[in-house]
């Protein structure tokens, strides 16, 4: 089963929701996690549990980094305000970056969110290639030994 991460900033609520309603039974057999008031609002339009973490702003989007870098995470949803300026915008890079350097993918609208779910690639079981840090984890290893 997939794990999708849901993440949306205040203005581009109303749309997440929008997309997710058109393709609730895209939806119906995956784990779904998601930033605070976002995996509410997202459990009630899909009628099925999604699993909270905090609000972005208050580390939910950090939350979410941290099951990525975990491997607990096979795609990531962020519709982010592209007009609005964000208090907690570092985060929101840096749970960006995260997606990026796990190879997962990641959809910061609703074509991109369209061509995934709509790709052979993600209905034929795609296995996607997670990187071997272990050349850079020694390297930074043996760095910082006295």
């Amino acid at each position: 089963m997939k794990t999708i991460a849901l993440v949306a900033h205040d203005g581009m609520k109303t749309t997440l929701l929008g997309w997710i309603e058109r393709h609730k039974t895209f939806f119906a057999d995956k784990t779904l996690i998601a930033t605070g008031t976002t995996g509410k609002l997202i459990s009630e339009t899909l009628a099925q549990p999604v699993q909270c973490m905090a609000s972005g702003p208050l580390g939910g989007d950090q939350q979410i980094g941290a099951l990525i870098a975990e491997q607990k995470i096979d795609w990531l949803i962020f519709f982010w305000d592209p007009l609005s300026s964000q208090p907690h915008d570092p985060d929101v890079k840096a749970l960006i970056r995260l997606a990026v350097v796990w190879n997962i993918p990641v959809a910061c609208n609703i074509a991109t969110a369209d061509f995934i779910i709509h790709s052979s690639l993600y209905r034929d079981g795609y296995a996607r290639a997670v990187p071997d840090f272990t050349a850079h984890n020694n390297r930074m290893r043996h760095t910082h030994q006295p």
